[in-house]
């Protein structure tokens, strides 16, 4: 039978491993907090974020809140991150993403206090991914990674199709993968739009990743039999339901998973991890800004 990941259950286990962190460093005075900002023309960021601000309270880590209006001046957005690496009291800052058209999300990104990018997306911190010295791993690409390692995938050897090549998850997951140490050590091929023949490089991978932003453009067909499946998707579809709509990853679910030894679902699946490991990297910052050691699952 196939394998479906627990996503919600092993972001769980996550979330109480660092609840000893957590503790230790508020013991020594110091209250791990993340301060997010929210500037987002996209609906679904306001909820997001309150979904992050509460997995943050039920831990125990502070949060700062900060929200400007979609017509305030870029400048205004900059000001906010310039004072929020200013601030002894913040450990973590998370710009909510997409920005509105006229702000810089590039200019956004590069003006946080690497050691707060708690996203990891600033190009220091993009740098030391890449040289395998990394401060914050992404935390998409890490919770994959974590996944992989919960539901017992031994990436040592294994061949990886990534399908997709943003900044946010292909890129930085194969550099994860191809790293040396446990959960890398991999042979990754990262495949996207401009791929001739995807079926051909997906049916040779022992495990695929689909992080394309296409809803359901994998499906059995192009998958081996025993194959891993992490669908990192979230695509919004018209549906027969009372919201109008449906969630479903960038994997065709029901013919995925008759070939698939393991695949996670949609949604509980990379969702819960994204959030657990931007807690993880919340409490790793204050660590590293108190100097208070912990440690980290």
């Amino acid at each position: 039978m196939t394998d479906v990941i627990d996503g919600d259950a092993i972001a769980g286990e996550i979330r109480d491993e660092l609840e000893g962190a957590v503790q230790r460093l508020r013991d020594e005075g110091v209250a791990p907090t993340l301060a997010t900002v929210l500037m987002s023309p996209d609906p679904a960021s306001e909820t997001y974020v309150s979904m992050k601000q509460r997995d943050c309270e039920e831990l125990g880590i502070e949060t700062r809140d900060v929200e400007l209006p979609l017509d305030s001046p870029a400048g205004d957005l900059y000001a906010t991150v310039e004072e929020l690496n200013d601030g002894d009291g913040v450990h973590g800052i998370l710009v909510q993403m997409p920005v509105p058209d006229h702000v810089d999300d590039r200019e956004v990104i590069e003006r946080i206090d690497p050691a707060k990018d708690v996203d990891g997306f600033h190009p220091e911190n993009v740098g030391r991914l890449v040289a395998g010295n990394p401060r914050f791993e992404p935390c998409t690409p890490h919770g994959v990674q974590k996944l992989l390692d919960a539901a017992g995938v031994d990436t040592e050897g294994a061949d990886v199709t990534i399908v997709g090549r943003s900044d946010i998850v292909g890129k930085p997951l194969a550099n994860l993968l191809l790293d040396k140490g446990p959960g890398g050590n991999a042979t990754v091929t990262v495949c996207h739009s401009r791929t001739e023949d995807l079926t051909a490089k997906t049916r040779e991978a022992d495990v695929v990743v689909a992080a394309a932003g296409v809803p359901e453009l994998v499906d059995g067909s192009m998958l081996s039999e025993g194959v891993v499946v992490i669908d990192v998707g979230v695509n919004q579809v018209d549906a027969d339901t009372e919201k109008g709509y449906e969630l479903v990853g960038d994997v065709e679910f029901e013919s995925a998973s008759e070939k698939a030894s393991a695949i996670t679902p949609v949604p509980g699946g990379v969702g819960p991890m994204t959030r657990a490991m931007l807690l993880h990297n919340t409490v790793k910052a204050a660590s590293e800004q108190s100097g208070v050691d912990v440690e980290l699952p």
